[in-house]
């Protein structure tokens, strides 16, 4: 039998917890066992399509003559193009990351992307956001969030207008996921990138599950999420170069073994 490559024992003996939205961590979870871990999908969301179709696909078709037109996530992509599909662009697109962009892609839209930092502060930094004023922008996602962008770019005195294509809601979390949780090992690390499913997960958890949740390593994608986990009681807390599934894999292979608890607990699986 062919032993693993090194690589791909990176995360042996640790189940990786993925909160990820409903239906969309199946890719993740595909590499964290191709890097030898096992998944565990414990969705803090579930994503909807606006309650008012028509009324978004109205924004839609509008907020393509915009003069900067703003993805917020791969979400954002998948439900306004089920709404309509995309004319060529009047003016600059933009993808707030990585994964946003590849979505944008698939469909031949062509989209800037910050180069570094993968998040609302990265999107400010762009060229077509430095001057906006007076300029049309169309921000396409869905209600909630932080809300920087928003502050931001009415400062800068552009004339925003919100597409909300889709919502987002709570998860509907079974047994299954109350038992899983519970029987999680001290190995464990947990994806976080987003406060509002840190905050879903403890209300629906049970107490019992939540505190074993609390006990495995909290691999986040940024300093907020970071400070939301800590005060949510994880102690063990790894940050990730950004919400982008191979910095945050990259996190959890650093972090089992930043602590000495899961480093020797890993160590002692069988080869």
């Amino acid at each position: 039998m062919t032993r693993p490559s090194h690589e791909a024992r990176q995360l042996v003996g640790c189940t990786v917890i993925i909160t990820r939205p409903a239906g969309t961590g199946t890719a993740l979870a595909n590499k964290v066992r191709a890097l030898g871990g096992a998944p565990l999908l414990l969705p803090g969301l579930s994503l909807r399509a606006a309650p008012d179709t028509q009324h978004a696909r109205t924004q839609w078709l509008q907020a393509q003559h915009d003069d900067v037109l703003i993805f917020t996530s791969p979400a954002a992509v998948r439900y306004a193009l089920a709404l309509a599909p995309m004319q060529q662009a009047h003016g600059a697109v933009i993808a707030v990351g990585r994964a946003t962009a590849r979505a944008l892609q698939r469909h031949g839209i062509n989209a800037q992307v910050p180069a570094s930092r993968q998040d609302s502060e990265g999107v400010l930094a762009l060229p077509p956001l430095q001057h906006p004023r007076g300029k049309r922008v169309a921000l396409v996602g869905a209600p909630g969030g932080r809300g920087l962008i928003q502050h931001q770019l009415a400062e800068r005195g552009a004339r925003l207008c919100e597409v909300h294509v889709y919502r987002r809601a709570a998860s509907r979390l079974t047994r299954h996921h109350h038992g899983a949780v519970q029987q999680l090992p001290a190995t464990a690390c947990v994806l976080l990138s987003s406060a509002e499913a840190l905050q879903n997960l403890q209300g629906q958890l049970p107490a019992t599950a939540w505190a074993r949740l609390c006990q495995a390593i909290a691999v986040v994608s940024s300093e907020r999420i970071e400070a939301a986990a800590r005060a949510a009681g994880f102690l063990r807390i790894h940050r990730a170069a950004s919400a982008n599934q191979a910095d945050l894999l990259m996190a959890a292979c650093q972090a089992i073994h930043a602590y000495p608890q899961s480093r020797s607990k890993v160590s002692a699986q069988p080869s």
